[in-house]
């Protein structure tokens, strides 16, 4: 059962696809940033909503066990409503549903095969996987290790550790949505060069508000820093699902998966780093030169007919408005 449970988190990549197809181009960035950051945040207002449930429940005189148990009940009544809503209530794209595009012979059938061997062969992909690393990644990490920082370096009670360490999820109210909106704006004036800018700018001010949140030895200085150092981590997830639909769009949901796998593979490295290491405030230097290393892999990012960051020009042919389109095959796919 938690196997399936957890195949559910799967929605997450289903969901910067389905946006990704929904959004003109000129938004498409704030799009997928507020529905990735919002998701996240839900999160977090899950665990409040199930504590404030689940301490009643303990007054009834019920054992602990099947307390827990009874109050899963109501994520998942939510989950359940909220996908009979999107099976019936929502169009896959602006012009309808996918089945009577194909049928009307309006869209491609592309094999889910040829789409993956594409998204992963694409070295884009691997660069912005790294980079999601660095980002959704250090917000996995600092979940489990925040709390644990603050009472080893602070002396903070559990409690206490606990609630300042929270203040870094809610940062996900806006934060996303703020680094998705710098990246559509960028890319209205500089196309996609702009793009890579913001994630350049938001990857290297993340790994320095890292390195500084290291060396703050007060407690309200820590806490202020690791609010800022916040914004910029999830701004930076933002910005890189604001570049992931151009990378090959036939292949946006292959790609999106991939690069989404790669903020669970940077939280083990990371959580490795914080077991390996005796304090914590090696790993998070550590952290924060990775990260320093990641923002300059932006200069390697080269998608077809667009500029990159230092060089290049886009093509005016595929700049233009309009929702990202799904292109015919390649002759290779076809072929394949």
């Amino acid at each position: 059962l938690r196997l399936f449970i957890g195949i559910a988190g799967g929605s997450f990549v289903m969901c910067q696809y389905w946006f990704s197809r929904m959004f003109t181009k000129e938004v498409v960035g704030t799009a997928n940033a507020l529905v990735g950051g919002w998701g996240n945040l839900g999160g977090g207002v899950t665990q409040i909503v199930m504590g404030t449930l689940l301490f009643p429940l303990f007054k009834t005189g019920m054992s602990a066990e099947r307390a827990w148990r009874t109050v899963c009940i109501v994520p998942a009544v939510v989950a359940f409503f909220t996908g009979v809503a999107v099976q019936f209530v929502s169009d896959d794209s602006p012009k309808g549903n996918y089945k009577d595009l194909k049928k009307h012979g309006n869209m491609p059938e592309v094999s889910a095969a040829a789409s993956f061997r594409s998204g992963a062969f694409n070295f884009n992909t691997w660069i912005l996987f790294m980079q999601y690393a660095c980002s959704f990644g250090v917000e996995l990490t600092m979940n489990n290790a925040a709390a644990l920082y603050f009472r080893q370096e602070f002396n903070q009670t559990t409690e206490s550790a606990a609630a300042i360490a929270s203040i870094f999820g809610w940062m996900n109210l806006f934060a996303r949505g703020v680094g998705g909106f710098a990246s559509d704006k960028m890319s209205a004036r500089m196309g996609m060069r702009g793009r890579l800018i913001v994630q350049t700018v938001l990857l290297a001010c993340e790994g320095a508000m890292v390195l500084i949140f290291a060396n703050t030895s007060n407690l309200a200085g820590a806490i202020v820093v690791m609010i800022v150092f916040s914004i910029f981590v999830q701004a930076a997830e933002g910005s890189t699902y604001g570049i992931v639909p151009y990378v090959n769009p036939p292949c946006t949901g292959s790609i999106a998966g991939i690069v989404g796998a790669g903020g669970n593979s940077g939280a083990v490295g990371f959580g490795l780093a914080f077991r390996q290491l005796a304090r914590y405030k090696d790993a998070f230097i550590v952290m924060g030169c990775v990260i320093l290393a990641s923002a300059g892999l932006s200069a390697f990012i080269f998608i077809k007919g667009h500029a990159s960051l230092l060089c290049g020009s886009d093509d005016p042919n595929i700049i233009g408005k309009g929702a990202l389109s799904v292109p015919e095959p390649d002759a290779e796919e076809e072929e394949a």
